[in-house]
């Protein structure tokens, strides 16, 4: 094996502080007042955030969108920039900051795999299975390992279960919408900016309409700020850049370290606690990313 082979992928690097990034999420959005609604959150971090990561690579998010090709792609994912945030935040508003994030996210490498099979018919590798197995065994046992919201409320977990497989799905079709456009040759901030940017579209009437809480203390306005330039801005520039070495699967493999740090942040922070039985499904996310971050990628 030569040095070159043997070295770390440069998109898993840039994977896992966007994971962080994302992670953190659940746990400052927890300290809005309770009068700002998930829809809000929401709309203000991918609304907000899609226009800035537009605004900063305007001439490439603009080539994006005009290329033809690429177009229909970026249509494709922003339903899903859409469609994630609403979901995701009212998924942790419902069951709870650790597993409203699992589930989302654990779900995401499942529905990824899908999208390349049913778009190309590519069948997932070993490497592949054996590590998302590992993580998403994780996950189920983090969602019924008896994480409870502490005196932040009773957690409703059903419908946030079916809100964050929702969200994953959405979160699965935009990162393979990024991957195949960025695979016809446009620069990943381009459609990144260009994806988010269409996104946006369809985010800023939401924010419009239940965003006035957000205005009414500076607390919210900067928690809102930290949301869209943190793990909305930075981390979908670094989630774009590894998207030109790593296929959608594979991402969405390594992106599981979000679940984990989110859960940890919860327990840590928001005074979520959980069972035995969610520790080891921590434990089992950490084994399955971390051998997916070991392992060369050939194919992607």
């Amino acid at each position: 094996m030569s040095g070159a082979q043997a070295r770390v992928n440069p998109g898993v690097v840039a994977l896992i502080p966007a994971s962080i990034l994302w992670g953190t999420t659940g746990t400052v959005a927890s300290f809005l007042p309770a009068e700002v609604s998930p829809l809000a959150v929401g709309s203000a971090t991918m609304g907000v955030g899609g226009v800035l990561l537009f605004v900063v690579s305007l001439r490439s998010s603009v080539s994006a969108v005009r290329d033809r090709a690429a177009l229909r792609w970026l249509l494709v994912g922003s339903i899903g920039v859409v469609v994630y945030p609403l979901a995701f935040y009212a998924a942790m508003n419902l069951a709870g900051v650790a597993i409203g994030n699992v589930v989302a996210l654990g779900s995401g490498p499942v529905f990824a795999a899908f999208f390349e099979w049913l778009w190309e018919r590519r069948r997932p590798g070993l490497v592949w299975i054996a590590c998302t197995v590992t993580a998403v065994a994780g996950i189920a046992l983090l969602a019924s390992g008896g994480s409870t919201r502490g005196d932040h409320g009773a957690a409703n977990p059903l419908p946030g279960v079916l809100l964050g497989l929702l969200a994953g799905i959405a979160y699965a079709l935009y990162t393979y919408a990024s991957s195949r456009a960025i695979g016809l040759g446009l620069p990943s901030r381009g459609v990144m900016g260009g994806m988010f940017g269409l996104g946006s579209i369809g985010l800023l009437p939401v924010l419009i309409l239940t965003g006035a809480p957000i205005l009414n203390s500076a607390l919210s306005v900067g928690i809102s700020a930290y949301l869209a330039i943190g793990p909305m801005l930075v981390a979908y520039l670094l989630f774009g850049f590894a998207l030109v070495t790593l296929r959608s699967s594979s991402a969405t493999t390594i992106t599981l370290l979000e679940p984990l740090v989110a859960t940890l942040l919860a327990v840590v922070v928001v005074g979520e606690r959980l069972a035995i039985v969610g520790w080891i499904g921590l434990a089992l996310v950490l084994a399955g990313v971390t051998v997916m971050s070991a392992a060369r990628h050939p194919d992607n």
